[in-house]
Order: structure tokens, then sequence, then C-alpha cells
């Protein structure tokens, strides 16, 4: 299907880097295999993806090279309905990551090549951010976005402070990759004062306990650490409104996909979703992202919201690549008959 961009005010502005994935043909291990599989990738982009497909209108902030393989990607990107008007040219390389896939023995397996691409040199005044964020309800970014360079990390904030001077909404994905902090700085001496601003916040356990020093009782259950980092964050983050958090884990063959949230200082749980089976789990996170976004714009009681997520977030796992290319109506119809192998006519 599609979608024409969108050039007026938009729903959600987000800013991280757009990257290209190669990911290993046919199960193969990267020592193995000789061709790959290409999509377009990025954190912040595959939540732009999903929540264009639901109808609210985003719009797309990076620097890429002047370049056919990154207008590829862009072009694939305002298919979805992604406006890309505030996209910046320049430098020489768009950000490539590789990926093995994994299976029920063994973990899928990343290898990055970001660093001196068109995104990691970007520099602070290059991107006119009044112009990029007017008539912007949200802002979105997340730690991938801060991680690849000290300039990337300076644009973030010089980001931030405009949408906060002009009343956007804030919203964050700790998102923490430690292979990409290698500039010299660590996450904990960036992220804290980045996320000051934050009023939306999806976080994990391992992020919290890295960018914050939170730790939880590993003993406990995940609803119980969910409530002890969430008490210590709300300390941390004087702004936050909202948090969302996924879980995954394995029971024999199945996967376990559930949530949590905390909104206006009120905990909610979902036991989620039984997934049988996993065609590609990268990108869940941004899809449930996308989800807790879509809830918190169209005015969802908080259960409905938690409960859209994770069938966004879910869903999303049964798709190659690392966008939720689907319609609100099959997210509508996943989270009323889950997974099911029937054909829809």
């Amino acid at each position: 299907m599609m979608m024409t961009p969108v050039y007026g005010p938009v729903q959600l502005t987000a800013f991280g880097e757009f990257m290209m994935r190669l990911h290993s043909a046919g199960s193969q291990r990267f020592l193995q295999t000789r061709e790959y599989e290409v999509w377009y990738a990025g954190a912040e982009a595959n939540a732009c993806v999903l929540l264009s497909r639901l109808g609210m209108p985003t719009r797309y902030v990076t620097r890429v090279p002047d370049n056919d393989i990154a207008l590829a990607g862009l072009q694939q990107l305002q298919s979805h309905g992604v406006a890309t008007d505030h996209v910046l040219y320049g430098g020489e390389k768009l950000g490539l990551y590789f990926t093995e896939p994994g299976n029920q023995m063994r973990a899928t397996r990343v290898i990055y090549d970001r660093t001196g691409s068109s995104y990691a040199e970007l520099q602070p005044g290059m991107i006119d951010w009044k112009k990029a964020l007017r008539d912007t309800r949200y802002f979105h970014w997340s730690g991938v976005a801060a991680a690849v360079s000290q300039s990337a990390a300076d644009v973030c904030a010089e980001a931030l402070a405009v949408a906060k001077e002009n009343g956007v909404i804030i919203s964050a994905d700790f998102n923490y990759r430690s292979t990409l902090w290698k500039y010299g700085k660590k996450a904990a001496d960036i992220m804290p004062a980045l996320l000051q601003p934050a009023e939306v916040v999806v976080a994990d356990l391992d992020s919290a306990a890295v960018y914050f020093g939170i730790t939880t009782n590993t003993n406990a259950s995940l609803e119980d650490r969910f409530k002890q980092c969430c008490e210590a964050l709300v300390k941390k983050l004087p702004s936050l409104k909202t948090l969302g958090m996924s879980f995954r884990k394995t029971d024999g063959l199945m996967h376990e996909y559930s949530g949590a949230l905390l909104h206006q200082g009120q905990y909610y749980f979902s036991t989620g979703y039984r997934l049988p089976f996993i065609t590609d789990q990268i990108g869940s996170g941004d899809a449930f992202t996308a989800g807790i976004l879509y809830g918190l714009m169209n005015g969802f009681e908080p259960p409905a919201m938690l409960e859209f997520a994770i069938a966004c977030g879910a869903i999303k796992q049964s798709i190659h690549g690392d966008w939720a290319i689907v319609t609100k109506q099959e997210v509508e119809q996943f989270m009323q008959t889950g997974s099911s192998g029937r054909i829809i006519r």
C-alpha cells in the first residue's frame, strides 16, 4: 500500500541514524553465507514507520550521504507515509549493520559498521531544529542516537533543548547498545543528562542499570522488578509521566512476550502473548514503543494502551526486517485472536 508523506503538521518527529541492514541469508552464519538480505533500519525510523502506518503523521530527521543507496531507503520510508523533508544530505557513508539469525540454541548476532558515517559526523548547527520541530506534538529519540559519536550526542542535546523550549512532548527509548559507545565516553556519562526532559520513556532493566546504576532483585517477579525500577527512575527523571517496558522469555519452544506500564503514578501489567514461532525479533521494541505513543496520541486508557503496544511488539516478530509493516486492523485482529494460522479471505 503506497502512502503519501505528510509535510504539514506532524504528530511526531524522530531523530536518529538511518542505516542499511545486511542479514545473513538462509539462516546461515556469517562464516557460511554467500549472500545477504537487505533492509533499511534505525530505531527511530522503525517507530516512525509503524506510527505512520497506523495513521499518525510522522517526520524523520537524520543525515545521510547524497547517493542512490540512501535515496532508496528514504523512498521506502516515504512509501509508508514518513515525511523526510528535513533529512540532511552530506558525508560519504550510510551506517551499516550485519545480522546473523539465531535460533532456540544460538543467539542472534549483530556487527555494526557505523564509524565515520554521515550521521556520526553530524555537527551541532547543521540542522535547523526550530524548523524541524515546527508544528510537532512529540519528539522521539533513543540511546542509539547518542551512542555513535560525541557530536551526535551534542546534536541530541541541541534538539532536546529546542523541543523543551517549544513545549514539544519528549519521548525517549533507553536503547543501550554496548558495542556502540566507542568515542571515549561511557553511556552513564552522557545519557542521564539527555534523558532529563523525557516525559515518555521506554526502558529495560539492563539499560536502567547501565545509565543510572539502578539494580533490582533478580529473584523477584518481573512485575516487582518493574516497580522497583520505576520507583528509582522517577527520582532520576523529574519530567517522567509514562514508562513502558516489554519482557521476553522462553518456555521450551514457546516465546512469552509481555509488558508493563507506569502511567501517571499507576502500574499496569499485561500477560501478553505466547508466540510459537519467531521470524525476526529485531525492531519489536520499536514497535512496542510506537504502540505506547499511539495510545497516548489517541487518548487510550492505560490498560488499552499497554495491550495495544504489546500486540504491536508481538506481531512485529512475525515480519522479516526492522519495520512493523502492519495496519491498525491487523493489530486489532491480533489482539482478538492472538497467534493464529488461519487464512483471512
